[in-house]
């Protein structure tokens, strides 16, 4: 099939890498200048796969999209040509003495969403020092085993690396139908087409989004083995490591469009929870810091929206990098030739396949 794809982030990339492996013929259009501008959302995230902490904000569906992602992860990796950080050592629950009140909500709510087997585990102080020394600050501590993360950065680089995808950069997909697109006031046609724009998929879809800020914090010596989640009344924080020393905290969610450098609030408050967690991270340096918009629909849900030559997948919100292996395999299930629109994997794990559409929420 000759296949065209709106957007090169996340999505758009996991799309042309698995399209073109099986054979089709892919072209994808994006308006960053080149595969490295880091203007989709993917590149601004931590890469926690993490299915029973993402339960304190979101449902079963993307729970078992993300169990499903998991075990997607590795074989995508293994399949590319340049090397990405992938870990599964599990995740951690931090709450500092005071605030066990606000932490043991979260961490009764997670116990009563994830399923047997799944629910966070107790540590003692001992075996939290244990598994991570350089934790001191907290007193009370969680684990969530089956969780996970990937250097975002270098799967991004990787998958824009594979052979046999054309890539169309400076190229504005400013109209979707079914196997066509307006590119730039020009109508291109193909077999089918993928609409993964995010915020750019307005009007078409109800998409908003949602400031996410981060920062990078360079740290030599300082070792941490798996992702840290700090359970605050105010606000949640994480730590994730990364090679070359280097440490990515975040956690900020805003209800807002605005892509400006990221706040001084944000800047004290994440900054200086993260050392309350590491103190060694007193004497680390600030490298990077970024913002960017979350794309999300109404409910905060993802949605697959498919009809004959088209496919739209949108509102991944934070669970992005948890959920995206899993949505694209669906995705690619529902358009090939002997399988029902409606795809059974999708439905088995309770994601909305709609109908075709000539609006959101209007069936034909």
């Amino acid at each position: 099939m000759k296949i065209g794809i709106a957007g090169a982030g996340l999505l758009g990339r996991l799309l042309a890498f698995q399209l073109a492996r099986a054979g089709h013929s892919v072209e994808v259009f994006d308006p960053a200048p080149d595969a490295h501008a880091r203007g989709a959302a993917g590149w601004t995230a931590a890469g926690m796969l993490s299915p029973v902490a993402e339960l304190e904000c979101a449902d079963s569906e993307v729970f078992e999209l993300g169990l499903r992602s998991l075990a997607l992860w590795p074989k995508l990796l293994a399949q590319l040509e340049q090397p990405v950080q992938f870990s599964q050592d599990g995740s951690l629950l931090l709450a500092h003495r005071g605030d066990e009140g606000a932490a043991r909500r979260v961490v009764d709510l997670l116990d009563r969403k994830a399923p047997p087997g799944y629910e966070p585990q107790v540590l003692a102080p001992a075996a939290l020092r244990e598994l991570e020394p350089a934790v001191q600050g907290p007193a009370h501590a969680w684990l969530l085993p089956c969780e996970g993360r990937v250097h975002t950065v270098q799967a991004m680089d990787a998958l824009a690396a594979i052979q046999g995808v054309s890539w169309n950069w400076l190229q504005r997909v400013d109209r979707v139908e079914p196997g066509v697109f307006h590119v730039n006031g020009r109508a291109q046609s193909f077999d089918w087409v993928f609409d993964v724009r995010g915020t750019g998929a307005r009007p078409e879809l109800p998409v908003r989004g949602v400031r996410g800020e981060i920062f990078w914090l360079h740290a030599p010596g300082l070792r941490l083995h798996r992702p840290l989640r700090l359970l605050h009344p105010r606000h949640r924080v994480y730590l994730v490591p990364r090679e070359g020393d280097m440490v990515v905290v975040g956690a900020s969610e805003i209800e807002s469009e605005d892509r400006s450098p990221v706040s001084l609030r944000s800047t004290v408050e994440l900054l200086a929870a993260a050392h309350s967690v590491v103190p060694e991270l007193a004497e680390a340096r600030v490298v990077h810091s970024e913002t960017n918009l979350r794309p999300a629909l109404p409910d905060n849900l993802p949605q697959i929206e498919t009809q004959p030559g088209l496919t739209r997948i949108n509102g991944l919100f934070r669970h992005g990098w948890l959920i995206a292996p899993a949505l694209v395999e669906d995705a690619i299930v529902s358009v090939m030739p002997d399988a029902d629109p409606a795809s059974t994997l999708a439905r088995q794990h309770g994601l909305r396949v709609e109908p075709a559409m000539t609006a959101v929420g209007s069936p034909q």
